[in-house]
Protein backbone atom coordinates (compact mmCIF):
# COMPACT_ATOMS: atom_id res chain seq x y z
CA UNK A 1 0.00 0.00 0.00
CA UNK A 2 1.76 3.08 -1.18
CA UNK A 3 2.42 5.71 1.82
CA UNK A 4 0.11 8.50 0.14
CA UNK A 5 -2.89 5.98 0.08
CA UNK A 6 -2.38 4.72 3.92
CA UNK A 7 -2.11 8.94 4.36
CA UNK A 8 -5.47 9.01 2.77
CA UNK A 9 -6.68 6.29 5.00
CA UNK A 10 -5.35 7.82 7.95
CA UNK A 11 -7.18 11.76 7.35
CA UNK A 12 -10.65 9.55 6.26
CA UNK A 13 -10.69 7.29 9.55
CA UNK A 14 -8.68 9.09 12.48
CA UNK A 15 -6.29 6.73 12.61
CA UNK A 16 -2.72 7.23 14.46
CA UNK A 17 0.36 7.98 12.42
CA UNK A 18 1.44 4.78 13.39
CA UNK A 19 -1.60 2.37 11.92
CA UNK A 20 -0.02 0.33 9.44
CA UNK A 21 -1.75 -1.16 6.45
CA UNK A 22 -0.74 -5.25 6.00
CA UNK A 23 -1.68 -7.03 2.29
CA UNK A 24 -4.45 -9.32 2.68
CA UNK A 25 -6.53 -11.52 0.09
CA UNK A 26 -7.56 -10.34 -3.00
CA UNK A 27 -10.52 -10.56 -5.34
CA UNK A 28 -11.62 -9.85 -8.94
CA UNK A 29 -12.66 -6.46 -7.87
CA UNK A 30 -10.44 -5.23 -4.95
CA UNK A 31 -7.53 -5.90 -2.48
CA UNK A 32 -8.51 -6.62 1.25
CA UNK A 33 -4.89 -4.91 3.39
CA UNK A 34 -5.29 -5.25 7.35
CA UNK A 35 -4.84 -2.28 9.42
CA UNK A 36 -3.16 -2.36 12.69
CA UNK A 37 -3.58 0.89 14.74
CA UNK A 38 -2.30 0.12 18.06
CA UNK A 39 -4.60 -2.43 19.59
CA UNK A 40 -7.25 -2.16 17.57
CA UNK A 41 -7.47 -4.00 14.06
CA UNK A 42 -9.61 -3.23 10.86
CA UNK A 43 -10.26 -4.60 7.74
CA UNK A 44 -9.76 -1.88 4.69
CA UNK A 45 -11.25 -2.99 1.52
CA UNK A 46 -9.73 -1.27 -1.94
CA UNK A 47 -11.79 -1.28 -4.46
CA UNK A 48 -11.06 -1.32 -8.34
CA UNK A 49 -13.66 -1.22 -9.84
CA UNK A 50 -16.53 1.04 -9.72
CA UNK A 51 -17.87 1.63 -6.10
CA UNK A 52 -20.98 1.03 -4.69
CA UNK A 53 -23.86 3.61 -5.17
CA UNK A 54 -25.05 5.28 -1.66
CA UNK A 55 -28.34 3.70 -2.44
CA UNK A 56 -26.57 0.50 -2.52
CA UNK A 57 -24.30 0.79 0.85
CA UNK A 58 -28.05 1.73 2.48
CA UNK A 59 -29.77 -1.67 1.21
CA UNK A 60 -26.27 -3.68 2.40
CA UNK A 61 -26.44 -2.42 5.71
CA UNK A 62 -30.34 -2.93 6.28
CA UNK A 63 -29.79 -6.65 4.95
CA UNK A 64 -26.62 -7.01 6.91
CA UNK A 65 -28.61 -5.90 10.01
CA UNK A 66 -31.41 -8.15 9.44
CA UNK A 67 -28.78 -11.13 8.92
CA UNK A 68 -27.20 -10.26 11.57
CA UNK A 69 -30.24 -10.04 14.06
CA UNK A 70 -30.87 -13.61 12.37
CA UNK A 71 -27.88 -14.91 14.05
CA UNK A 72 -25.47 -14.66 10.75
CA UNK A 73 -21.90 -13.23 11.66
CA UNK A 74 -20.10 -10.77 9.47
CA UNK A 75 -17.68 -7.70 9.89
CA UNK A 76 -19.56 -4.59 10.22
CA UNK A 77 -19.27 -1.54 8.16
CA UNK A 78 -17.58 1.20 9.35
CA UNK A 79 -18.13 4.94 8.08
CA UNK A 80 -15.22 7.40 8.06
CA UNK A 81 -15.21 10.60 9.66
CA UNK A 82 -17.51 12.35 7.97
CA UNK A 83 -20.05 9.06 8.07
CA UNK A 84 -19.56 8.28 4.69
CA UNK A 85 -19.31 4.11 4.13
CA UNK A 86 -17.22 4.18 0.19
CA UNK A 87 -13.89 7.42 0.42
CA UNK A 88 -12.12 8.01 -2.85
CA UNK A 89 -8.47 7.78 -2.81
CA UNK A 90 -5.80 10.12 -4.29
CA UNK A 91 -5.26 6.84 -6.76
CA UNK A 92 -8.56 6.57 -8.41
CA UNK A 93 -9.42 3.93 -6.25
CA UNK A 94 -11.95 3.81 -3.16
CA UNK A 95 -11.88 2.49 0.36
CA UNK A 96 -14.33 0.61 2.71
CA UNK A 97 -13.81 0.12 6.05
CA UNK A 98 -14.78 -2.85 8.15
CA UNK A 99 -14.15 -4.66 11.91
CA UNK A 100 -11.90 -7.18 11.34
CA UNK A 101 -12.79 -10.92 11.69
CA UNK A 102 -10.31 -13.48 12.68
CA UNK A 103 -11.13 -16.04 10.33
CA UNK A 104 -10.14 -19.05 8.09
CA UNK A 105 -11.05 -20.82 4.75
CA UNK A 106 -13.75 -23.39 5.30
CA UNK A 107 -12.55 -27.22 5.07
CA UNK A 108 -14.12 -27.91 1.75
CA UNK A 109 -13.51 -31.74 2.09
CA UNK A 110 -15.43 -31.45 5.38
CA UNK A 111 -18.61 -33.79 5.44
CA UNK A 112 -20.15 -30.90 7.58
CA UNK A 113 -18.84 -28.24 5.17
CA UNK A 114 -22.10 -28.36 3.04
CA UNK A 115 -24.66 -28.96 5.96
CA UNK A 116 -23.40 -25.81 7.70
CA UNK A 117 -23.25 -23.71 4.62
CA UNK A 118 -27.07 -24.66 3.36
CA UNK A 119 -28.04 -24.08 7.35
CA UNK A 120 -26.71 -20.38 6.19
CA UNK A 121 -28.27 -19.93 3.04
CA UNK A 122 -31.43 -21.09 4.37
CA UNK A 123 -31.08 -18.22 7.75
CA UNK A 124 -30.25 -15.77 5.07
CA UNK A 125 -32.68 -16.12 2.84
CA UNK A 126 -35.60 -16.17 5.33
CA UNK A 127 -34.56 -12.82 6.84
CA UNK A 128 -34.44 -11.33 3.43
CA UNK A 129 -36.65 -8.43 2.33
CA UNK A 130 -38.66 -9.12 -0.61
CA UNK A 131 -37.82 -6.95 -3.77
CA UNK A 132 -38.12 -6.31 -6.98
CA UNK A 133 -35.64 -3.69 -8.29
CA UNK A 134 -32.12 -3.51 -7.20
CA UNK A 135 -31.20 -0.43 -5.36
CA UNK A 136 -32.17 2.96 -6.71
CA UNK A 137 -34.64 1.43 -8.69
CA UNK A 138 -33.35 -0.35 -11.58
CA UNK A 139 -34.56 -3.85 -13.15
CA UNK A 140 -32.81 -6.80 -11.75
CA UNK A 141 -28.97 -6.83 -12.91
CA UNK A 142 -28.73 -8.97 -16.05
CA UNK A 143 -25.80 -9.73 -15.09
CA UNK A 144 -27.65 -12.89 -13.27
CA UNK A 145 -30.60 -14.27 -15.95
CA UNK A 146 -28.54 -13.14 -19.34
CA UNK A 147 -25.30 -15.03 -20.94
CA UNK A 148 -23.44 -13.34 -23.69
CA UNK A 149 -24.07 -13.09 -27.02
CA UNK A 150 -22.64 -15.48 -29.51
CA UNK A 151 -20.58 -12.74 -30.96
CA UNK A 152 -19.14 -11.64 -27.72
CA UNK A 153 -17.23 -14.40 -27.19
CA UNK A 154 -16.30 -13.99 -30.86
CA UNK A 155 -14.64 -10.26 -29.81
CA UNK A 156 -12.55 -11.89 -27.76
CA UNK A 157 -8.38 -12.08 -29.40
CA UNK A 158 -7.71 -15.69 -27.99
CA UNK A 159 -5.38 -16.81 -30.31
CA UNK A 160 -1.97 -17.69 -29.02
CA UNK A 161 -3.43 -17.50 -25.29
CA UNK A 162 -2.60 -20.48 -23.02
CA UNK A 163 -6.25 -20.99 -22.36
CA UNK A 164 -7.28 -20.81 -26.51
CA UNK A 165 -7.74 -24.47 -26.96
CA UNK A 166 -10.22 -24.93 -23.41
CA UNK A 167 -12.13 -21.70 -24.32
CA UNK A 168 -13.32 -23.09 -27.25
CA UNK A 169 -14.08 -26.41 -26.13
CA UNK A 170 -16.32 -24.79 -23.21
CA UNK A 171 -17.57 -22.82 -25.65
CA UNK A 172 -18.67 -25.55 -27.97
CA UNK A 173 -21.05 -26.74 -25.27
CA UNK A 174 -22.82 -23.08 -24.64
CA UNK A 175 -25.78 -23.59 -26.50
CA UNK A 176 -27.14 -26.46 -24.62
CA UNK A 177 -25.41 -25.04 -21.36
CA UNK A 178 -27.82 -21.70 -21.84
CA UNK A 179 -30.75 -23.01 -23.60
CA UNK A 180 -33.26 -22.73 -20.43
CA UNK A 181 -31.20 -19.19 -18.80
CA UNK A 182 -34.03 -17.15 -18.40
CA UNK A 183 -35.43 -14.20 -17.27
CA UNK A 184 -35.71 -13.72 -13.20
CA UNK A 185 -39.75 -13.43 -12.09
CA UNK A 186 -40.11 -10.32 -10.60
CA UNK A 187 -42.86 -10.96 -7.74
CA UNK A 188 -40.64 -14.22 -6.52
CA UNK A 189 -37.27 -12.08 -5.43
CA UNK A 190 -35.87 -10.93 -2.56
CA UNK A 191 -32.40 -9.28 -1.25
CA UNK A 192 -29.55 -12.01 -1.92
CA UNK A 193 -25.76 -12.10 -1.12
CA UNK A 194 -25.49 -13.08 -4.86
CA UNK A 195 -21.25 -13.66 -4.10
CA UNK A 196 -21.77 -17.14 -1.80
CA UNK A 197 -18.20 -18.61 -3.30
CA UNK A 198 -16.30 -20.43 -0.57
CA UNK A 199 -13.89 -17.06 -0.26
CA UNK A 200 -16.71 -14.86 1.10
CA UNK A 201 -17.58 -17.55 3.73
CA UNK A 202 -14.99 -18.39 6.36
CA UNK A 203 -14.68 -19.69 9.82
CA UNK A 204 -13.71 -17.83 12.95
CA UNK A 205 -12.12 -20.39 15.37
CA UNK A 206 -14.73 -21.20 17.44
CA UNK A 207 -16.25 -22.55 13.63
CA UNK A 208 -19.15 -20.48 13.15
CA UNK A 209 -19.31 -18.65 9.74
CA UNK A 210 -18.75 -15.25 8.72
CA UNK A 211 -20.39 -14.13 5.37
CA UNK A 212 -18.15 -11.20 3.72
CA UNK A 213 -18.35 -8.97 1.06
CA UNK A 214 -21.67 -7.84 0.24
CA UNK A 215 -20.78 -5.66 -2.14
CA UNK A 216 -22.52 -7.51 -4.92
CA UNK A 217 -26.10 -8.33 -3.05
CA UNK A 218 -29.27 -7.11 -5.00
CA UNK A 219 -32.52 -8.74 -5.93
CA UNK A 220 -32.32 -12.95 -7.30
CA UNK A 221 -34.87 -15.85 -6.48
CA UNK A 222 -33.61 -17.94 -3.16
CA UNK A 223 -33.66 -20.95 -6.04
CA UNK A 224 -31.43 -19.55 -7.73
CA UNK A 225 -28.96 -18.25 -5.30
CA UNK A 226 -29.14 -22.09 -4.17
CA UNK A 227 -28.34 -23.84 -7.08
CA UNK A 228 -25.29 -21.65 -7.69
CA UNK A 229 -24.53 -22.17 -4.17
CA UNK A 230 -24.41 -25.95 -4.49
CA UNK A 231 -21.92 -25.35 -7.64
CA UNK A 232 -19.66 -22.92 -5.76
CA UNK A 233 -19.13 -25.13 -2.50
CA UNK A 234 -18.97 -28.84 -4.39
CA UNK A 235 -18.07 -28.96 -7.86
CA UNK A 236 -14.57 -27.73 -8.56
CA UNK A 237 -14.23 -29.35 -12.07
CA UNK A 238 -15.78 -32.48 -13.80
CA UNK A 239 -15.94 -34.61 -10.53
CA UNK A 240 -19.01 -32.81 -9.12
CA UNK A 241 -19.42 -34.06 -5.04
CA UNK A 242 -23.28 -34.80 -5.50
CA UNK A 243 -23.68 -36.36 -1.93
CA UNK A 244 -22.11 -33.14 -0.40
CA UNK A 245 -24.87 -31.57 -2.48
CA UNK A 246 -27.69 -33.54 -1.22
CA UNK A 247 -25.95 -32.81 2.29
CA UNK A 248 -26.66 -29.01 1.33
CA UNK A 249 -29.80 -29.10 0.18
CA UNK A 250 -31.54 -31.53 2.90
CA UNK A 251 -30.23 -28.52 5.44
CA UNK A 252 -31.10 -26.06 3.81
CA UNK A 253 -34.81 -27.34 3.35
CA UNK A 254 -35.02 -28.40 6.85
CA UNK A 255 -33.86 -25.03 8.57
CA UNK A 256 -36.74 -23.54 6.96
CA UNK A 257 -35.30 -21.88 3.37
CA UNK A 258 -38.18 -21.26 0.70
CA UNK A 259 -36.48 -21.75 -2.46
CA UNK A 260 -36.89 -25.31 -4.05
CA UNK A 261 -34.71 -26.27 -7.55
CA UNK A 262 -37.16 -27.81 -9.67
CA UNK A 263 -36.55 -26.63 -12.96
CA UNK A 264 -33.33 -25.84 -15.52
CA UNK A 265 -34.01 -22.09 -15.38
CA UNK A 266 -33.49 -22.36 -11.97
CA UNK A 267 -29.81 -22.51 -12.65
CA UNK A 268 -30.08 -19.44 -14.65
CA UNK A 269 -27.94 -17.41 -11.93
CA UNK A 270 -25.46 -19.72 -11.86
CA UNK A 271 -24.48 -20.25 -15.67
CA UNK A 272 -24.89 -16.63 -16.36
CA UNK A 273 -22.79 -14.97 -13.69
CA UNK A 274 -19.81 -17.52 -14.53
CA UNK A 275 -20.34 -16.55 -18.08
CA UNK A 276 -20.14 -13.24 -17.91
CA UNK A 277 -17.34 -13.45 -15.02
CA UNK A 278 -15.44 -15.33 -17.83
CA UNK A 279 -16.09 -13.07 -20.55
CA UNK A 280 -14.55 -10.20 -18.31
CA UNK A 281 -11.70 -11.82 -17.33
CA UNK A 282 -10.98 -12.85 -20.52
CA UNK A 283 -11.09 -9.20 -21.95
CA UNK A 284 -9.50 -7.77 -18.66
CA UNK A 285 -6.18 -10.25 -19.60
CA UNK A 286 -6.18 -9.29 -23.59
CA UNK A 287 -6.57 -5.32 -23.05
CA UNK A 288 -2.53 -4.15 -23.37
CA UNK A 289 -3.95 -1.23 -21.37
CA UNK A 290 -4.49 -3.66 -18.44
CA UNK A 291 -1.49 -3.11 -15.26
CA UNK A 292 0.04 -5.90 -14.95
CA UNK A 293 -1.24 -6.82 -11.77
CA UNK A 294 -4.91 -7.20 -12.82
CA UNK A 295 -3.45 -9.26 -16.32
CA UNK A 296 -1.96 -11.50 -13.50
CA UNK A 297 -5.05 -12.05 -11.36
CA UNK A 298 -7.50 -12.06 -14.61
CA UNK A 299 -5.43 -15.23 -16.35
CA UNK A 300 -5.57 -17.32 -13.02
CA UNK A 301 -9.30 -16.00 -12.58
CA UNK A 302 -9.65 -17.70 -16.41
CA UNK A 303 -8.14 -21.39 -15.32
CA UNK A 304 -10.58 -21.08 -12.80
CA UNK A 305 -13.66 -19.83 -14.06
CA UNK A 306 -13.15 -22.65 -17.07
CA UNK A 307 -12.28 -25.40 -14.99
CA UNK A 308 -15.54 -24.85 -13.20
CA UNK A 309 -17.95 -23.74 -15.72
CA UNK A 310 -20.77 -26.33 -15.39
CA UNK A 311 -21.71 -28.86 -18.12
CA UNK A 312 -24.98 -29.42 -18.94
CA UNK A 313 -24.69 -33.19 -17.82
CA UNK A 314 -24.03 -31.35 -14.41
CA UNK A 315 -27.15 -29.51 -14.36
CA UNK A 316 -29.61 -32.71 -15.52
CA UNK A 317 -28.01 -34.49 -12.45
CA UNK A 318 -28.49 -31.52 -9.93
CA UNK A 319 -32.18 -31.34 -10.92
CA UNK A 320 -33.04 -34.86 -10.98
CA UNK A 321 -30.76 -34.82 -7.30
CA UNK A 322 -32.88 -32.16 -5.88
CA UNK A 323 -36.60 -33.88 -6.62
CA UNK A 324 -35.64 -36.91 -4.91
CA UNK A 325 -35.20 -34.70 -1.80
CA UNK A 326 -37.70 -33.82 0.44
Amino acid sequence: MTEELVAAARRAYGWSARAVATRGPRGALGQIWRVDDGPTRYALKEIFAAPPTAEQVAVELTYTRRAAEAGVRLPASLPDREGRHVVPTPGGTWLRLYDWVDVRPLDLTAQSTPHAVGVLLARLHRCAPATAVEAGGAPPDAWYHQVPTAHAWDRVPAVGTAWAARLADRLASLPDLTREVTRVVSGRLVVCHRDLHPGNVLAEPTGDLVVVDWDSLGPAAPERELARALFDWCCDGPDADFAGMRRMYEAYLRHGGPGRIVAPADFSMLVASRLNFLLRQLHVAVDPATEGRHREWAEQEIDEALRILPTPEHLAAVLELAASVR
